[in-house]
């Protein structure tokens, strides 16, 4: 395998709070066997006022590099784009909102995939949690802050064992059927650079705020090469942080002008993708209540209630778009 078998692209705007979190949870002292060597994490500044320095970033890691971006637009498509350009590892794990934490097991299971499902390429997702007690369009309307999240960090020792997020967060609107049905989006994709750019990476058409349902349509896009085998992880995932994002802590539902843009791109409504995937992975304990809420919707449609297989629940669609 390379020496440097993935690059992170992380993507970053105004975010002084809550990028340390999500930087920290990228590094060898979090993440779990993996070594500096295996991995390069690369943070595009997306013409943030409020910028990180890159002394700040590289202090993770020697594998941390760091790039400002300087541009007026309100997507994170350019900037990813430029990011994965800048990548040496053969694979890309996308980070197009910087506001995650990762839970300690993705890279070390992104790992094992790529190796193997070698030569085949292979498309690795995982779903997303909200920090809070509900997703965040919602408990932002009930006292829901960065002030009661910091205290809801506090609260558990996630830093030791990060598993402990999960203790603490609720299902994304985007995946919140959980592993077993169709998701819209994941916010922590892995997949080969070559697949990547032969895709033309994220779509720059995608011109509102947070992107609008740029990630959407890339994940789609991906699922839609047959050639590429598609892995969900168990057990692993990213959680959100509340800090204003353009969709995840909209005090309104921006559904309707973001799939307005996605039509006029597209030519046609938005519609989740339902490839049937391959699991891998494990659950821990903190993460039993969700593998359960899982395993109860996918039981609903085996015993028919007013469901086919694979329907998706468009208000579960919801974009986290940073």
């Amino acid at each position: 395998m390379n020496p440097c078998y993935l690059s992170i692209v992380m993507v970053v705007f105004d975010m002084r709070r809550e990028a340390p979190r999500t930087l920290y949870s990228l590094s060898c002292d979090y993440q779990r066997e993996v070594d500096v060597d295996d991995y390069e994490v690369i943070v595009i500044e997306n013409g943030s006022s409020q910028a990180l320095s890159g002394s700040e970033v590289c202090s993770f890691g020697s594998n941390f590099r760091y790039h400002y971006h300087p541009t007026d637009s309100h997507s994170p498509a350019e900037a990813l784009n430029i990011g994965v350009d800048m990548a040496q590892g053969e694979h890309v794990l996308l980070l197009v909102d910087g506001a995650r934490i990762l839970s300690p097991g993705v890279l070390v299971n992104m790992k094992r995939m790529i190796g193997a499902f070698s030569p085949q390429p292979v498309l690795i997702a995982t779903l997303g949690w909200h920090l809070g007690p509900d997703v965040q369009m919602k408990s932002i309307h009930e006292g829901y802050n960065q002030q009661v999240e910091d205290r809801l960090l506090e609260s558990v020792e996630w830093r030791d064992n990060g598993y402990e997020l999960f203790t603490i967060a609720s299902f994304a609107g985007s995946n919140n059927r959980g592993w077993f049905m169709p998701i819209a989006e994941s916010p922590c994709l892995c997949l080969p650079k070559t697949e990547y750019l032969r895709l033309g990476g994220f779509e720059t058409r995608f011109e509102s705020a947070g992107g609008g349902f740029v990630n959407l349509d890339f994940f789609g896009r991906a699922l839609a090469v047959e050639e590429m085998a598609y892995v969900i992880l168990l057990g692993e995932g990213s959680f959100h942080q509340v800090h204003g994002g353009a969709a995840t802590n909209s005090p309104v539902s921006v559904w309707k002008p973001f799939e307005q843009e996605y039509r006029s791109i597209r030519g046609r409504n938005y519609s989740v993708p339902r490839r049937p995937a391959q699991y891998f992975g494990s659950i821990p304990p903190q993460c039993v209540r969700f593998m359960q809420s899982a395993l109860n919707e996918m039981n609903v449609v085996v015993e028919g209630a007013g469901e086919k297989p694979g329907t998706p629940r468009l208000q579960a669609a919801e974009p986290d778009a940073p």
